[in-house]
């Protein structure tokens, strides 16, 4: 009797380290502020959070990290969302998803998310932009050389803003060495899709975009 609850108690302790291994440790960053356009921060976090909730995925959390320690943000459409964390709280990402408002001026210069934006580069995690959050990257130095987007119809401004990157004309969502870069509004699902794929795998992203009804939306492919 001794033996098979000695037995019973090592099958519990086993469950309960497996468990414990799988729980989330690694972390993708959306970043939020005041004015920010809601669907560059609400498709990567419904893409996200599907995604996490997969057993394949369930290592991962998803953040919403402000420029400033404060409790809510509220978006230019006027949905306020909750912030879980900020740019200065010495927080490290895997990915981090810079989004775009219509006027950046309060965002383009801050230097604890420029700091931010460029440890995630050197440490090697993965980098993503929606709509002008792109100017964002290429402010941090981390587009230099390498091909980018912006919003439709912003590619001319952005070249001329930042001459070492290599921007792409007339594309949704253009991927170079690990950043993602993309028009933002709507296409805001196609990049989230796009980053997930680069992070997991083709299939992976195939089957959260069957759970949110992708296709029903677009045949872009991702």
């Amino acid at each position: 009797m001794k033996s098979i609850y000695k037995l019973w108690l090592l099958l519990l302790f086993t469950v309960f380290a497996a468990t414990s291994v799988q729980a989330a440790d690694k972390t993708i960053g959306i970043l939020v502020y005041d004015g920010v356009l809601t669907s560059d921060v609400t498709a990567p976090l419904e893409v996200f959070g599907v995604a996490s909730r997969k057993t394949w995925f369930s290592d991962y959390k998803v953040k919403t990290v402000a420029l400033e320690p404060v409790e809510t943000i509220t978006t230019e459409e006027g949905l306020t969302l909750k912030v879980d964390t900020w740019v200065g709280a010495d927080e490290t990402y895997d990915a981090f998803i810079t989004t775009s408002a219509y006027d950046m001026k309060s965002v383009i210069k801050h230097a604890k998310l420029k700091k931010l934006i460029q440890e995630t580069r050197t440490q090697g995690g993965f980098l993503a932009s929606n709509c002008s959050g792109a100017f964002l990257l290429a402010e941090s130095g981390v587009l230099d050389g390498k091909k980018a987007t912006t919003w439709a119809g912003g590619e001319k401004e952005f070249k001329s803003e930042y001459p070492a990157v290599d921007v792409v004309f007339d594309a949704n969502v253009v991927i170079d060495d690990r950043i993602v870069t993309s028009n933002g509004s709507v296409v805001s699902y196609q990049a989230a899709l796009t980053l997930l794929k680069l992070m997991a795998s083709q299939a992976k992203a195939d089957e959260v975009a069957e759970v949110i009804q992708y296709s029903r939306m677009s045949s872009h492919s991702f």
